[in-house]
Formats: C-alpha cells, sequence, structure tokens
C-alpha cells in the first residue's frame, strides 16, 4: 500500500511539472503594485517573412508602430511558446503598460558555481530536487534571465518559472550571515558577478542624437514632421520653413533640459569610483572596484569614513552613519554589528536597519573592539540597494492616473473626430467644384494638421515649467514636475510632528525622579541633580559622538547631555583613535564637586544598544570608574519601559502622572537601570543580547522636554482649514502629546472633541475589540469666568505655564475666558489639584476628531477591515505610526480618492513621502531621492507654497489646453468657409496666425504668478466639467456665427464679385479669405484674454506684464492691417486691396471684432462663472459617481458614529460597555 501511495504521489509531481513546464504565461510579485503578467515567445519563421512584407509595403509605418507599442511586435513577428523556451517575454505590469524584454543567458564554466547558486538564492526550494539542475546548453550550464526596469529575474530549472534574483536581504537567517560569510574567493567573486552584475547605480545620460531620435518618433513630432511634408507639397515654403526652424528649436530646448536632467539626475545619484578592502577568507584583504561588489563579499569599512555603495550589515565594529541623502536627515546615526543574540532571527534590512549601512550614505567615524578592521558582510547590490529602490521609483514612477491627461487625450480624439467630418464636408464640397484630386487630398489632410494642433501637448506644460522655476527660487526643488499640478488638487495634508510642527530642537523642562514606587518633586535645574542613577543615565544613555571636535547626534539626546553640564571624551585626538575600541568617557564639567576619595567621577559607555522605533527604546552598558560592576541604564517610550520594569519600582500613580505632562504636548522619556553582576566582564558584554539585560529594571523616573511648535505652524494650519482642506497629523510620538499638539496648532479646534480609538487584539478572555473614548485635556478644567472662582491664583498661573505649546493665536483665543485648574471634591466644591479628567464643553454642534495609534490602526486593518473607511476619513490625529503604516495611511486616503499631500523631515517619512501625490521633505539639501519635493524652507510654509503654485500651473494647464482648442476651432471654421469657395489663407497669414499671435500667447499665457492666498473653492481637476464644455461650446458657437456674419456682410457689399470656381483650390488673394483672415485674427486674441483668469488662483492679467505687453501689440497691429492697411503690407501678406475701400466698410469689420472680444468676456464671465449656473453645475455633478469619501462622510452624518461610550466586537454592533465589564459614560471618559 505504501508502495502504490508513493507511486501515484509519484506521477502526481510528475504530471504537476510537466504541466508547468509548458505553461506560456505566468504571474510574479502577486498581489502588490509590482506585479507583472509574463507571456513566452519565440520566432516564427512564417510570421518574419509577412513582417518584413509588411514594413515594405508600408514605407516603414509597421516599425513606427512597433516602437510606439512594443507588443506589437510579438503579435507580428513571434508565436506563443512554454516559459523554458521563451526568447523574449512580453511583460504587463500592474498598470497596464506592456513591455517586451529579450531572454538571456549567462554561460558558467564551472558546474560548482551553479550549485552554489541554486543552494545559495532559493532559500524555499524543495528539499527532495537535485539543487544541480539547471538548464543546459552544449557542455556548460547556463541560467537564463531577463531584466527588467533594473531588476533581474532568473529561471528556476526546479520550479519551471521565472523568479526575482535574490540576495541576502530575502531569506538569510542573521546567524547564516555571521557563519557562511568569511569572504569570497576571487573566482567566486567574478562568478556571482555574472549573476548579479556590477555594483552600480548608473542613470544612462543618453546622447543629443539618441535623444533626438526618441523625441523627433515622439507622436507628436511625427505628426508635425508630415504636416510639415504636407505644407510644403502644398507649396505653402515659408510656413513650413518656419514651423521647421521653430519645432528644431523646440526640440533643442527640450533636448537640452532633458539631457541637462537626466545628467543631474545622474551626478546627484551617482558617486565616485573607489576601491575597498575585500576579505579573500582569514586575515586575507584585497583592495578592489567597488563595483566589483557583490552579495556576500566581505568588507572592511575603511577608518576614515567611507560613502556606502552597497547595502552591508555590519558583523564587527561600530560606525557613524550619515542618512541625509536618503531620509533627509542630517543628523548622525550610529551602526552596531550584528549580535549572535539574533541568529535566529530572518535577517531584513528593514527590521535590522540599525546594523545596516545603506548604499548612499556617508560612514562619518568607525570603532572597532577586539580586532584590527570594522567588517561588514554585503547583501545587496547596484539597483537592488535602498538607494537603487529610491531611484528606480524615479525612473520608472508609477502612473500619476490625473484626470486631466487622461481627459486631455479623450479630447484630441474629440478633434479628430470634427476633423474627420470637416474632411468629409471637404471633399463634397470640393469635388463638386471639379477641383483636382491631388488638391482635394491635400486640402483634406491640412484640415487635420489645422483641427489637431501638433503644439498642444507643449503649450499644456508651459504653466508647470514657469511654476517649477518660481518653486525653485522659492527654495522648493521638485525632481518630478508633473506632481506640481496634484499640488493644485489636493484636498487632504498630511504632516509629521516633530520637526515638521514642532521644532528639531526641544527646550528641557525637567525631571521627575521615583522613589519608592512615588513621583518626587520635579527638578528643573538639572545641573542641581545630586549624584544617582538618574545623573548618570541622563550622561550616558545616548548615541552622541565628537566629528571634528562638536558634539553631534540625535536633537533629544544633544539637549539631555548639554543641559547637564557635562562633558564627553573619546579616546584619541585623530585617526589613531580608530585603532582601538576605548570607551567613550562621561563625566561632569566641574570635577572638584564630583571627587569621592579621590576618585575622580567618570563613567565609560562599554556598549551601545542604539534605538530602535520598533523597540521604542535605547540602552548602554557603562562602569563607572572605582565600581567593581557595570550598570545597564535605558530610555525610551515611558509605557515600553515601564514594562521592562520591576513592579515593585514603578510608582502607582504613573499612569495618572504620565498623562498629566502628556497631554499638555509636554515630551516625556522614562529611564530606568539594573546593574550587573560583578562576574560579566568586557567580552562577554560585546556579546550579550539586549533583551537579556533590559529586563528587571528598577524604574529611575521620568525626563521632560518641551517640544514647542514652529512659530509658521499655527497660520499655515489655519490658513489650510480655512481654505477647507483637511489636516491629518502623522507621528510616531505618543497619542496624548499629538492631541495637544493637534489643538495648539489648530487642526483640533477649541470647541471640537477628539475621541481616542483603542483596538485591541484578541486574546484568551476576549475577541478583537474597539473601545471608543473622549481624549483629556491637560488637567481637570472648566471653563469659568474670572470672577466665578475662590481657587488661589497659582492654580491659574500653572496652568499657563503648563502649556508651552499655546501659540500666540491659541493665547488670544482665551482671552474671553481664564482656565482653571481644579477637581471638584465630593461635596461640588472647587478644590486646587493638580489631575486630569474629560472636559465637558457644551457647543451645538462640535466635530468629532478620531485619535489612533499604530497598535490600534493594525488591530483595526486586520480584524475591523469594514471600519477603517471611517476611520480614515475621520481621523485627524495617528500617533506611534511606523514607517510602514504612514505609507498605509497615505495609501487608505488615496483609496477614498483622497488626493493627498504628506510633508516630514525624518527616515521615517520617506515611504509615505513617496507614496503620497505630492510629498514634500523637509531638507537642507537641494534636493534628495526621498521625496518628489525638497524644500530647504524649514517649516511647513513650503506646503501653502506649494499648493499655491500648483493651483497657478492647473489653471494654467486648463486656460492654455481650452486656448489651443479654440484656436484649432477657429482656424477650422475659417478654412471651411473659405473652402466653400475655393479659398484659402496664404502662407504668411497662416504665419501671422500660427506663429506671431498663438505661439507669442500660449508661452507668455502661463508666465502669470499665483494668487498670493488658498481660497476654498479648488481648480477643476477634469476637462469635461460642464463649465469647461460649456465655455468651450459657446465660443465655438459665437466663434462660427461671427464668422459667418463678416462674410455675409461682406457679399452684401455692392463692389463685391464672387470669385469663379478654382479646380487648383489656389485662391489665396480673395476678399472672403482677407476678411476672414481679420476679422479672425481678432478672435485668437479676445480668447486668449478670456481664457487668462486671474484670482482666485492667479494673480490678475495685468501682473503679467510681457503677456499684457503681447496682448496690446498684437492687438493693435491687427486693428492696424484692418484700419491703416498699407499697399506693402496688403502685397507681403497677399491680401485684396483693403486701403482702397471705405472706412466705414473697415469700421464695420472691426465692429465685428470688438462686437465678438465683449460677448466672449460675457459669455466666459457673466454666463459660464455666473452663481446662478452654479446649482445646474451641482445638480449634473450629482449624478455621476461621488468620491468615494464623499459617500463615506454621507454615511456618518446618517449615523450615531463613532459610538463613544460603546465597545465595538467584530461579529456584532456597538455594545455599550457597561454591558460587559467596563463603565463609561457617553459624555465623558472617567479613568
Amino acid at each position: 500500500m505504501n508502495r502504490l501511495t508513493d507511486s501515484t504521489a509519484s506521477v502526481s509531481l510528475s504530471n504537476m511539472a510537466n504541466t508547468r513546464l509548458l505553461l506560456t504565461k505566468m504571474m510574479l510579485n502577486d498581489g502588490g503594485e509590482e506585479e507583472l503578467v509574463l507571456r513566452s515567445y519565440e520566432k516564427d519563421g512564417l510570421k518574419m517573412v509577412i513582417f518584413y512584407l509588411m514594413v515594405v509595403l508600408s514605407l516603414g509605418l509597421v516599425l513606427l508602430l512597433i516602437y510606439w507599442k512594443p507588443e506589437l511586435e510579438c503579435y507580428l513577428k513571434k508565436r506563443r511558446c512554454a516559459l523554458y523556451k521563451a526568447e523574449v517575454v512580453m511583460i504587463k505590469d500592474h498598470y497596464g503598460h506592456a513591455s517586451v524584454v529579450k531572454v538571456d543567458y549567462i554561460f558558467l564554466d564551472d558546474v560548482s558555481t551553479a550549485e552554489g547558486y541554486n543552494r545559495h538564492v532559493y532559500h524555499d526550494a524543495p528539499v527532495d530536487v537535485d539543487d544541480t539542475t539547471v538548464l543546459v546548453t552544449g557542455d556548460s550550464p547556463t541560467i537564463r534571465y531577463f531584466d527588467f526596469q533594473q531588476i533581474r529575474y532568473i529561471w528556476d530549472a526546479q520550479q519551471y518559472t521565472f523568479r526575482k534574483l535574490e540576495d541576502l536581504s530575502s531569506g538569510t537567517r542573521c546567524a547564516t550571515i555571521h557563519d557562511e560569510f568569511p569572504g569570497l574567493s576571487a573566482s567566486t567573486q567574478a562568478h556571482k558577478r555574472l549573476l548579479h552584475g556590477l555594483n552600480s547605480i548608473v542613470i544612462e545620460v543618453k546622447s543629443y542624437w539618441r535623444l533626438f531620435i526618441e523625441e523627433v518618433l515622439n507622436p507628436f513630432y511625427i505628426f508635425q514632421v508630415c504636416s510639415i511634408i504636407l505644407w510644403a507639397f502644398d507649396e505653402y515654403y515659408y510656413y513650413a520653413s518656419c514651423i521647421f526652424l521653430i519645432s528644431l528649436i523646440s526640440i533643442s530646448v527640450s533636448l537640452y533640459e532633458t539631457k541637462r536632467q537626466s545628467q543631474t539626475l545622474s551626478d546627484m545619484v551617482g558617486s565616485l569610483e573607489t576601491n575597498i578592502s575585500v576579505c579573500r577568507g582569514g586575515q586575507e584583504f584585497e583592495e578592489i572596484p567597488n563595483q566589483n561588489l557583490v552579495p556576500g563579499d566581505l568588507i572592511a569599512i575603511p577608518p576614515h569614513g567611507c560613502v556606502m555603495m552597497c547595502d552591508a550589515v555590519l558583523v564587527a565594529g561600530t560606525c557613524i552613519v550619515n542618512e541625509s541623502m536618503l531620509t533627509g536627515e542630517s543628523v548622525p546615526v550610529t551602526k552596531t554589528p550584528l549580535s549572535h543574540q539574533e541568529d535566529e532571527e530572518v535577517y531584513t534590512p528593514e527590521n535590522h536597519k540599525r546594523h545596516t549601512l545603506f548604499a548612499g550614505t556617508h560612514v562619518v567615524q568607525t570603532r572597532y573592539y577586539g580586532q584590527a578592521k570594522v567588517l561588514a558582510v554585503v547583501v545587496r547590490t547596484g539597483f537592488n540597494t535602498a538607494k537603487g529602490e529610491l531611484v528606480r521609483a524615479i525612473l520608472y514612477p508609477k502612473p500619476l492616473g490625473f484626470k486631466f491627461y487622461q481627459d486631455a487625450m479623450r479630447f484630441i480624439l474629440f478633434l479628430a473626430v470634427v476633423a474627420s467630418l470637416g474632411m468629409i464636408y471637404s471633399i463634397i464640397i470640393e469635388t463638386q467644384m471639379g477641383a483636382y484630386p491631388g488638391k482635394i487630398v491635400l486640402r483634406v489632410l491640412d484640415i487635420i494638421t489645422i483641427v489637431v494642433p501638433p503644439a498642444l501637448p507643449a503649450a499644456m506644460t508651459v504653466g508647470t515649467v514657469y511654476a517649477q522655476n518660481r518653486l525653485k527660487k522659492a527654495g522648493i526643488f521638485c525632481i518630478s514636475p508633473p506632481r506640481i499640478n496634484f499640488c493644485g488638487r489636493i484636498n487632504t495634508f498630511c504632516f509629521d510632528k516633530t520637526g515638521t510642527l514642532t521644532e528639531d530642537g526641544l527646550d528641557m523642562w525637567g525631571v521627575v525622579p521615583a522613589q519608592n514606587q512615588c513621583f518626587q518633586e520635579p527638578i528643573r535645574k538639572l545641573p542641581e541633580l545630586p549624584r544617582s542613577q538618574i545623573l548618570v543615565c541622563m550622561a550616558t544613555c545616548h548615541s552622541l559622538t565628537l566629528i571634528d571636535g562638536e558634539l553631534m547626534g540625535d536633537p533629544l539626546d544633544l539637549i539631555m547631555f548639554n543641559s547637564l553640564n557635562w562633558s564627553l571624551e573619546e579616546p584619541g585626538q585623530d585617526n589613531t583613535k580608530y585603532d582601538t575600541l576605548m570607551p567613550t568617557i562621561v563625566k561632569p564639567s566641574d570635577k572638584d564637586s564630583f571627587i569621592s576619595d579621590e576618585v575622580p567621577f567618570e563613567v565609560g559607555i562599554v556598549r551601545q544598544f542604539t534605538f530602535s522605533s520598533s523597540m521604542q527604546r535605547m540602552s548602554v552598558i557603562t562602569r563607572t570608574l572605582g565600581h567593581n560592576h557595570m550598570e545597564i541604564y535605558s530610555k525610551g517610550a515611558p509605557e515600553k519601559i515601564a514594562s521592562l520594569c520591576n513592579p515593585e519600582t514603578v510608582p502607582e500613580n504613573f499612569q495618572p502622572v504620565l498623562h498629566t505632562y502628556t497631554v499638555q504636548g509636554l515630551r516625556v522619556i522614562a529611564l530606568a537601570y539594573r546593574p550587573l553582576e560583578a562576574k560579566v566582564n568586557w567580552h562577554q558584554v560585546q556579546r550579550i543580547s539586549r533583551d537579556k539585560v533590559e529586563c528587571n529594571l528598577t524604574f529611575l523616573g521620568l525626563l521632560v522636554m518641551q517640544n514647542q511648535l514652529k512659530p509658521e505652524t499655527t497660520p499655515v494650519i489655519r490658513t489650510l482649514l480655512e481654505a477647507k482642506l483637511r489636516t491629518v497629523m502623522v507621528t510616531g510620538d505618543m497619542i496624548q502629546t499629538a492631541v495637544s499638539v493637534s489643538r495648539n496648532c489648530g487642526m483640533v479646534q477649541p470647541r471640537d472633541k477628539v475621541v481616542i480609538v483603542n483596538a485591541h487584539p484578541p486574546d484568551k478572555q476576549q475577541t478583537a475589540r474597539i473601545e471608543w473614548e473622549y481624549a483629556e485635556l491637560p488637567t481637570d478644567i472648566d471653563i469659568v469666568s474670572e470672577q466665578d472662582t475662590d481657587i488661589d491664583s497659582d492654580a491659574g498661573q500653572d496652568s499657563n505655564a503648563s502649556s508651552p505649546l499655546l501659540s500666540p493665536g491659541s493665547e488670544s483665543r482665551m482671552t474671553a475666558v481664564k482656565l482653571k485648574l481644579f477637581r471638584r471634591d465630593q461635596d461640588g466644591r472647587a478644590c486646587c489639584r493638580k489631575g486630569y479628567r474629560t472636559v465637558n464643553v457644551s457647543d451645538e454642534g462640535p466635530r468629532h476628531h478620531l485619535a489612533i495609534t499604530g497598535k490600534s490602526f493594525a488591530v483595526i486593518t486586520a480584524h475591523f477591515p469594514e471600519m477603517l473607511e471611517k476611520i480614515c476619513t475621520k481621523g485627524t490625529v495617528f500617533a506611534r505610526m511606523s514607517p510602514e503604516q504612514k505609507c498605509q495611511l497615505i495609501q487608505n486616503l488615496q483609496k477614498l480618492d483622497y488626493i493627498v499631500g504628506m510633508c516630514g523631515d525624518g527616515a521615517n517619512d520617506c515611504e509615505a513621502l513617496k507614496a503620497a501625490h505630492a510629498g514634500i521633505s523637509l531638507s537642507e539639501a537641494e534636493a534628495s531621492v526621498a521625496a518628489p519635493f525638497t524644500s530647504r524652507i524649514s517649516n511647513i510654509e513650503c506646503v501653502v507654497t506649494a499648493m499655491r503654485e500648483g493651483r497657478a500651473a492647473l489653471v494654467t494647464s486648463f486656460g492654455c489646453f481650452k486656448y489651443m482648442a479654440l484656436y484649432s476651432f477657429i482656424q477650422f471654421v475659417s478654412v471651411l468657409i473659405l473652402y466653400t469657395f475655393g479659398a484659402n489663407l496664404s502662407d504668411f497669414e497662416f504665419l501671422y496666425i500660427d506663429l506671431v499671435i498663438t505661439t507669442t500667447i500660449a508661452v507668455l499665457m502661463g508666465y502669470t504668478g499665483p494668487y498670493h492666498k488658498l481660497v476654498r473653492k479648488k481648480p477643476p481637476g477634469s476637462l469635461v466639467k460642464v463649465s469647461n464644455l460649456l465655455s468651450i461650446i459657446m465660443q465655438v458657437l459665437l466663434v462660427g456665427g461671427m464668422q459667418v456674419s463678416a462674410y455675409f456682410y461682406l457679399r452684401s457689399q455692392s463692389w463685391y464679385e464672387e470669385p469663379p470656381p478654382s479646380k487648383d483650390l489656389e485662391n489665396v488673394q480673395s476678399w472672403e479669405s482677407t476678411v476672414i483672415f481679420l476679422v479672425s485674427s481678432y478672435m485668437y486674441i479676445s480668447v486668449a484674454f478670456c481664457f487668462s483668469k486671474g484670482p482666485p488662483f492667479r494673480k490678475p492679467i495685468y501682473t503679467n506684464y510681457p503677456f499684457l505687453i503681447s496682448m496690446m501689440f498684437l492687438f493693435g497691429f491687427s486693428t492696424f492691417l484692418l484700419l491703416l492697411p498699407l499697399p506693402e503690407i496688403e502685397h507681403f501678406l497677399e491680401m485684396k486691396e483693403l486701403h482702397e475701400k471705405s472706412i466705414t466698410f473697415r469700421l464695420y469689420l472691426f465692429g465685428f471684432a470688438v462686437a465678438f472680444a465683449i460677448m466672449s468676456s460675457f459669455m466666459e464671465y457673466m454666463i459660464v462663472d455666473s452663481s446662478m449656473l452654479k446649482p445646474c453645475y451641482k445638480a449634473i455633478k450629482k449624478r455621476g459617481p461621488q468620491n468615494r469619501y464623499k459617500v463615506v462622510e454621507n454615511e456618518i452624518k446618517n449615523s450615531d458614529w463613532p459610538p463613544v461610550g460603546q465597545v465595538t466586537f467584530p461579529t456584532t454592533n456597538a455594545i455599550h460597555v457597561s454591558d460587559i465589564h467596563v463603565e463609561m459614560n457617553s459624555q465623558s471618559a472617567i479613568h
């Protein structure tokens, strides 16, 4: 029976393998934004013959189509085949974009190398499969692969599928990094380099010739080339030559800008080629170029520091690193070696970033212990590094999906349909006239060049170019110009707190020592602290270091250490200090007052456990001079430190006292320590696991710091709220502190209520649940009048003093009432006591804001997914959020159809900055790859600047698009009228309209600057908005009516004679063409004025001096042509002898032009923008699909949500807490 079962299983596995072997389609990276669908193809001889025949017959047009749509190559030249035989693969990404990539081969001359490769790369390979299985070509093993967007995918001959080439950052245990990478031999390294490629991030800077070819092959330039050829055949030589010259200049400028930006980006991400020392096993080291590094190499970090060219994990020694290139945060970070206590963990750069040196970062200092070099194992190279991923995000950005661009393409298709109707009309009229077939073809094709202007895409980007230049002058650098338009549509802006809303630096408030499970009186003057463990903890528990004689490190650590008036000494005065690891020494600056028994009071920092955002703490192991034992000191999040302490040492009123400080916006850090056993020596300390020493600690007290709001924060938040923009705080700080800051900066108004969302994961007693309770204010507060108290005035003074985040604006709002701190006793009397409770503030309609922690956010995501939309819609404060959760929040907001902006300054914000529609990084660097926008303005004023510029750019794009559309329709109507009589505009008349008028207007229209303030009204985001369509339709009807009226007025003249029909359609010097040309020239100017709208998104038109002057010149010259024509100019433009006709005729034509200008402006400003039509616009808009967040808002408005005072379970409706075991009140939440 067993044999039969085994046989059946073998057959089943064999059938499965055969089935997978014959697959022609597969999916990679299933379920994410990097999801790829692969289809395999190989050559087809018959298709190739047919293809080349098609190329010849189409005069190369088929090749052009393949260039535009690469997937056509597979359909026309190849046939489907099994994946293992694929010569090319067609790849469709998550957004539906197709690419064709060649499958290549790597030939390995050593079978053992291939075996080792397979064993190492595929960590999850079945153990019963022969590891030596590879595809064989000839006598040498081969590995099939393809590269897509700088990522390599290789063929897995065991699983019969392509897989992403893995490195040590995926599926490698920490023990493996320690034990199996003592250094690669030169041959092994060379073979690995064949697989992984060179360790370089090279952004190709294309030559001008290649850029020229690619630019010319753009569909719009192909269209323009065809148009120029058409005009040349139609004998419009001057016009064709001028357009050719203009196009050449335009292409040259475009090529210069493209190459300049490409070169700038290449210089920004590139690094100088340098050598690095690589271990070849044992103590043998060799200098090799950085680009030759491969995953698994053991490298020695130079003592004098270096710029990292790869991602490497430290295995010996420590490094101090500046990561500003990647994160925008210039505070040095200490990196420590991967410890053996983490051996069972699977290494990931995200979870072990405190041990990882990332490519692009600058190693400032190195230190080591017990050996001669600081060593690191290379885990990722090239574009697989953290820096490479950021660069790939720039090179291959996800589609922005901006509706404006989608509508623009639809409108161009609509114009093509209009052109086809005009072509049909032209064919009918000219055939009836008996015109030559060749001329009919030329005239019909000419209509396409008129209706679909080739310069339309360039005109749409003018506003963005001007906005980008203005942003640069304002200190805001943009590496993704299309995102500028997104800034104009943002309706939700997320902000980090520390360093963004608040100052980078902290002010020391004081220390609250703890003793005998009780908090002592706060100590405000820290230099007066007695010699104690809490003093030593503050002096040692940090990651500060001396760089060029200056103390550097985290701002919090700097404030804490400097407040003690202590000094820090590191061994050595020059680079020789890197030759050995001696402990960093800290000691009081005033040595005489700290001498006991002639032994100076000095403390050596023996070991550091660096701060980890996931662990929410850092620790150090120290030894005080004269002591026979070491001690561990820890500091971190109060709730985390308290959980690591012996409960008998934590004060009973820990939570109330903590709340007293945090709800005022004060930054609170808990301190703890524990003496180690005397037998623990230096060697053991370097190897000991932090979880073995960070336990059973003694609670020392609280370190309290003030984090002041930046002076610009409150006015900017007020500006955004007045403009009806939603503001959200996303921070890693405590929720009480974040809520306090949100109130003080104005995100939460004084009368608004904040609901804390406490979500708990399932445990043994209960399922997952959400508790809803009102947030608390700093103290027990009632709002009372000045004369209504019998409370000691000192209490009121204390309340003011305890609100360090109260902005000047907030203080002014509080002048009407005086806040008094009191607690009601049992008799209802007010007694002055410090404390806290929920405030009941009566308001007719207070808004509710949700505040939630990262832990609760994770629980809701996992167990209450149906609640997530409401949480994201009503959430204002998101605290204790990890970098990944910040990014998830941005993505969830985008799923609700919010246009989201993000502003942050640190490493924790990078993912969110990239995910947002417009991410702004506050950084001193001119540009970083951390975000699309980098602001050298170190406050959030840059947000308002970017949004103002975005709105101006967006409105300019709309205006230019509408103008180019009307330009096409005006000329389209003109030529249709003229074609009816076999006439046409002359060469120079076309030149005057297209070159002098239209080009000048299109270029200068976008020069108008942004309006000085943000308004509630938002610019339109769609071209098919009812008001836009109404505007274009009305203007087109007016154009047609006026031109036809001018023509009939011409026919009414006694001297007018209808021209005889011309078979060659060359009647350019006619009264019809002269009158239509003169009247239409005013129309181009008038619609430009109508579409150059100023407030509320742009400055008034009169502030755009170049545009205003050009409009006046064009109007004046057109008037000169009409009223005071010179025979020489008439001859040059091939006009009829207008000067011979009466001034009355000319004045009537001028009257048509003036009437058009007046009626056009009236329709645009008094009808289209009329307040009377707004209800109609809204009614039509409501019929369309609503944004998801508006649907959710309506659901919330029509329900009793949030359910304050209730507990929500996954499987039931909200249940009153009193029905379970917790007592709550719907009006207040009392601890």
